[in-house]
C-alpha cells in the first residue's frame, strides 16, 4: 500500500532507541515515496528532523518554523 497521508502520534514514545530509529527510517522512506508525514511528538530530537515544525502549548499555536 502507498498511503498518501501518515499520521504518527508519538511513534517512538514507548520504544527503545534502536527500534525507534527503525520506525523513523520506515516513516521517512514512506515520505520519500511521495507521502505526507505528520508526527506529533514531545521528542525534540525527532522534531528537529522535520522540514516544518508547529509548536503548541496548551492547545495554542506558539510557533511555525520552516527549514
Amino acid at each position: 500500500m502507498r498511503p498518501r497521508l501518515i499520521l504518527a502520534d508519538e511513534p517512538t514514545g514507548n520504544l527503545d532507541r534502536h527500534t525507534g530509529q527503525e520506525v523513523i527510517a520506515l516513516l521517512e522512506k514512506l515520505q520519500a515515496a511521495g507521502g505526507t508525514l505528520v508526527v506529533v511528538t514531545h521528542d525534540a530530537e525527532l522534531g528537529a528532523r522535520a522540514r516544518r515544525r508547529l509548536r503548541m502549548v496548551d492547545g495554542e499555536l506558539v510557533s511555525d518554523e520552516t527549514d
